[in-house]
């Protein structure tokens, strides 16, 4: 009709679980690895299969939402229960483990481990550094200050 305004429909901005999506285990025996989606059994369980160069392959099976965390790299036109073959090939045409090891979210999780794993040694050291740092853009800031007076 005419007069009526044109809705434009937009998918949603969260990430879905689809065939192809990769994945992060949070809990179990593959925590922080990952794999892919290929098959989706029901609203709570999916079929994944891990085919990682970097780590030990995660072995086909079933495995709960509750213990995935859905990441946004996906990879594109997977076949549903595509083979083991394919998917290792799918995920190296897809180039998923570069695509990881280049995201802030791994990077942040990297930086997350390196620190738990100081020594208390090591916590004093890095606790002087940022307290020598902050002390130098202070004095940076105040040296301005008293200039623009």
């Amino acid at each position: 009709m005419a007069g009526e305004p044109v809705i434009n429909i937009v998918a949603s901005q969260w990430r879905l679980v689809e065939v192809g999506r990769v994945v992060l285990f949070t809990h179990g025996q593959y925590t922080g690895q990952l794999a892919v989606i290929v098959e989706i059994i029901d609203h709570k369980r999916v079929l994944i299969d891990g085919p990682s160069k970097t780590g030990p392959p995660i072995p086909r099976h079933s495995a709960a939402l509750n213990n995935l965390i859905v990441t946004p790299i996906v990879i594109e036109k997977l076949p549903r229960a595509a083979g083991r073959t394919a998917v290792s090939k799918a995920w190296e045409k897809a180039e998923v483990e570069e695509k990881w090891a280049n995201s802030a979210w791994a990077k942040r999780r990297e930086q997350r481990e390196k620190r738990r794993g100081l020594s208390d040694l090591e916590r004093f050291k890095v606790m002087r550094l940022k307290k020598r740092a902050r002390f130098e853009v202070r004095k940076e800031q105040a040296k301005i200050k008293a200039s623009a007076k």
